[in-house]
């Protein structure tokens, strides 16, 4: 088992978790401290049970909020994956890619002719 030090709020904590899981959960910590060093800034200093209360439930609010666009965004892929927007490429008549062929061809001629003559 590994031990985690951090710091929620203005009091330190430590933990053990599973080899291989500190980082996350120093990263958890991190947000959970986020949160409690913004209720801290804006209301000072707070007993510890009442400021985990609250990073807690801003954490769980915004997790909620998260939770409903994944919603919405895995419904809007679902929709696309059934009706899949159809996209028009239009093809270019044999006639016209000869055209474009042949004027691609005179501006390399030019522009050979025109380092020719600088190189002169």
């Amino acid at each position: 088992m590994a031990e985690v030090e951090f710091m929620i709020g203005h009091k330190s904590y430590t933990l053990t978790c599973q080899e291989g899981e500190e980082r996350a959960l120093k990263r958890a910590a991190a947000l959970f401290d986020t949160e409690a060093q913004a209720i801290l800034g804006q209301a000072g200093r707070m007993p510890e049970p009442r400021l985990l209360l609250l990073a807690g439930l801003m954490l769980a609010d915004r997790t909620s909020a998260l939770e409903d666009r994944l919603a919405s965004v895995e419904r809007e892929v679902n929709r696309l994956k059934v009706n899949p927007q159809r996209v028009e490429v239009p093809v270019l008549p044999p006639s016209l890619a000869e055209a474009m062929a042949e004027l691609a061809a005179r501006a390399e001629a030019l522009a050979q002719k025109a380092e020719d003559q600088l190189a002169e």
